[in-house]
């Protein structure tokens, strides 16, 4: 179904940067799109030249030639280039073009009215869609008819798994949780690789441990089907070390500040949205309300 709407279509993508190519690879890889019917723009002529000769796509320096004769236009340009790329592009798509976006805070207000085109898509991959296993929320605006939504579930797939929302808040929403999400795990990783190392672990071999249990219990979640707090609890025994650990962590406050970091990349992301859209912040966002934490002793 989805993989026959691409069959054929020609595709232009406008800023290929890291996450761009991590779809075309997929794309390309899948046997979704060919090469031959891909072009890729970038403002450096080095750049451009190690697209084409890894994928063998064309490559231009002008953005508006991924406008040409394309039936999709993948925006992946840096959120701070997008006004400059808006006005370049203005006036060069056709109405029956489909405009995705994958770029961080750019509504499709901001898109629509920029670009004076009104079916477009705004996605928010998340890192791992560089290895085809990342997590994608997508809205698409009332002019995106079936078939551009087909074309964009396609093309996603390419990146692991999409979810399509008809709420746009919710991939400013989904900005906060799954984009920004693998920092939060990186970081998370990292701390559990030095706490193994301050045991005494090699740092190598505390980084294999670490991976490997995050692996395997992010599998064993999703596989057992169970809520997270019913498989914490079945390793958690009475005076074991998990609770000793658990008590810590939640001493530490923990889930707290794991709220108050995703409550903060949410905020970010709506004042990126209003700088894209040259508004001022939405004043009827409440505020959200903080208890300080009690200092430890």
């Amino acid at each position: 179904m989805s993989a026959e709407s691409l069959r054929g279509i020609r595709l232009g993508i406008v800023g290929t940067g890291v996450m761009a190519e991590a779809m075309l690879a997929g794309l390309l890889e899948r046997d979704l799109v060919a090469a031959s019917n891909v072009v890729c723009t970038h403002p450096r002529a080095q750049r451009r030249e190690l697209l084409a000769a890894t994928h063998h796509v064309n490559v231009a320096a002008l953005n508006l030639e991924a406008t040409k004769d394309t039936d999709v236009v993948l925006l992946g340009v840096k959120p701070q280039m997008l006004a400059g790329v808006m006005a370049e592009l203005r006036g060069s798509l056709h109405p029956a073009q489909l405009v995705i976006s994958i770029i961080a805070g750019a509504t499709t207000t901001a898109l629509g009215e920029g670009l004076d085109h009104p079916a477009v898509v705004r996605c928010m991959p998340n890192t791992p869609a560089q290895i085809g296993r990342g997590v994608t929320v997508w809205f698409a605006t009332k002019s995106v008819d079936e078939v551009g939504k087909a074309r964009t579930r396609a093309m996603l797939t390419a990146l692991g798994r999409e979810f399509e929302v008809h709420d746009e808040r919710q991939v400013a929403m989904a900005t906060a949780v799954s984009g920004t999400g693998p920092t939060y795990i990186f970081l998370f990783i990292e701390a559990l690789t030095d706490a193994a190392v301050h045991l005494g672990f090699p740092r190598h071999v505390a980084r294999e441990l670490v991976l490997d249990t995050m692996q395997g219990s992010a599998e064993f979640a999703l596989q057992s089907g169970k809520h997270v707090a019913e498989l914490r609890d079945m390793v958690t025994s009475p005076g074991g070390t998990s609770a000793e650990a658990l008590y810590q962590l939640e001493r530490g406050g923990l889930r707290t500040v794991v709220s108050d970091a995703v409550w903060a990349a949410f905020e970010r992301t709506l004042r990126i949205e209003a700088t894209l859209e040259q508004r001022a912040p939405d004043a009827a966002t409440p505020a959200r309300q903080r208890t300080s934490r009690p200092a430890r002793t």
